[in-house]
């Protein structure tokens, strides 16, 4: 069973850098270039939770079930911040995003890669 689950892990393919590679690198962009920060984020933090989504529904990577809506989620937080309705810092996003993806990988190494069917 696991190596059908690796077989369907998109973590493990050149899809991964458009996936993953791209928009974390949005987000490193994001925190020097103020001017764009909101669309980079929102943008990035929506194709990369999508990506998680998929992949969680795809190969069930334990990991990708927290962060796919823990991206998506700090999605509407960026757009509600960039549009001026949120006056929390900026800086609460990168903290919260690796925060908790650290946390998220933590209990896949914890738990195992792939959840069981």
């Amino acid at each position: 069973m696991r190596a059908q689950c690796e077989s369907k892990d998109l973590s493990g393919s050149w899809l991964a850098w458009f996936i993953w590679g791209l928009p974390a690198g949005a987000i490193v962009l994001g925190v020097l270039w103020r001017e764009a920060r909101a669309w980079l984020w929102f943008l990035a933090l929506i194709v990369a939770g999508t990506g998680c989504l998929v992949n969680a529904a795809r190969c069930r990577r334990l990991h990708c079930y927290f962060t796919g809506p823990l991206y998506l989620t700090l999605s509407v937080f960026v757009l509600l911040r960039g549009l001026g309705i949120l006056p929390l810092g900026w800086m609460l996003v990168p903290a919260v995003l690796v925060s908790g993806t650290a946390l998220a990988l933590i209990a896949e190494r914890a738990r195992g890669r792939y959840r069981g069917r």
